[in-house]
């Protein structure tokens, strides 16, 4: 299987860098050449037309800016590439390109798989990067292998869309708890705390608990049954968060600084955790 390789930039050029020495050969190709020098370096060849990939490697992978890019790149390869080639879009774009450009293609029996990545610049450099990929499972299976060589985790999540909608519902969660990570700056400066000690105990003390993913324990977002094996779990956390959650925010109105998010987890863990308080039926 020929590999190809389109869009090298801080995250496409290191997951490139490790396909190349691929069996079956690695093409790519950036819009700026000398993007392709490093990865030529490790025995990659580099071509000055996309196209030359999409008529020749078996599983051409899409690392460009968004959803424009992606739809040019797939839509003016398709009539090139050959049946049975698979496009991977590792690009985080709208589940619903996703969805198009997989329709698109499959009357020239082309799959296009969403394959979007989490771990950022370092997990790209240390091959150690978790991908979501969405598309049918014959085509997901010639992935795992080349994709092997930059991630430690490959997921298959369900058809083309899925593996964008993945990535997004991770992102929401990431990009949540920086709003709040900023509250819980505040709060330390206004004690006359330094940042950086408490940026390196939130580093450190995540690494062992797992941070957010800890408490991602259910099957559904239901409510826990007693009988439930995370049960107890779940209403420890319960029990713990609420009590330090009344406290910060004890310590944030003393301080006079406006801790919203906090505010906001107080009122709504319980029920987030499947474990809600019991109400009254009045």
């Amino acid at each position: 299987m020929r590999l190809g390789f389109i869009g090298l930039g801080q995250m496409g050029a290191p997951m490139a860098t490790h396909l190349a020495g691929w069996p079956g050969g690695l093409l790519v190709h950036d819009i700026r050449a000398e993007a392709c020098a490093p990865v030529v370096e490790k025995g990659a060849r580099a071509v000055p037309d996309p196209l030359e990939i999409m008529a020749e490697a078996d599983l051409i992978e899409v690392m460009v800016l968004d959803d424009e890019q992606v739809r040019q790149v797939v839509r003016a390869g398709l009539p090139a590439a050959r049946a049975g080639t698979v496009i991977a879009v590792h690009s985080t774009i709208a589940p619903s390109t996703a969805e198009e450009l997989a329709a698109e293609a499959e009357p020239y029996g082309v799959h296009v798989v969403d394959a979007p990545v989490s771990g950022g610049f370092m997990g790209a450099h240390q091959g150690r990067l978790a991908v979501f990929v969405g598309g049918p499972q014959q085509a997901v299976e010639r992935c795992e292998e080349p994709f092997g060589r930059w991630a430690e985790l490959v997921l298959h999540v369900g058809p083309a869309g899925a593996g964008t909608r993945a990535k997004l519902a991770r992102n929401l969660l990431h990009f949540a708890s920086f709003a709040a990570a900023a509250e819980a700056q505040r709060l330390a400066e206004s004690c006359g705390i330094s940042l950086k000690a408490l940026a390196r105990a939130v580093k450190h003390s995540d690494a062992i608990t797992g941070g957010p993913g800890a408490i991602m324990l259910r099957k559904t977002t239901g409510p826990v049954t007693p009988d439930d094996p995370w049960y107890d779990i779940l209403l420890h956390v319960r029990t713990l968060g609420e009590k330090d959650l009344t406290l910060a925010l004890e310590l944030a109105r003393a301080r006079g600084v406006e801790t919203p998010l906090a505010a906001l987890a107080l009122e709504r863990l319980a029920d987030e955790l499947g474990v809600p308080h019991e109400r009254s039926h009045e």
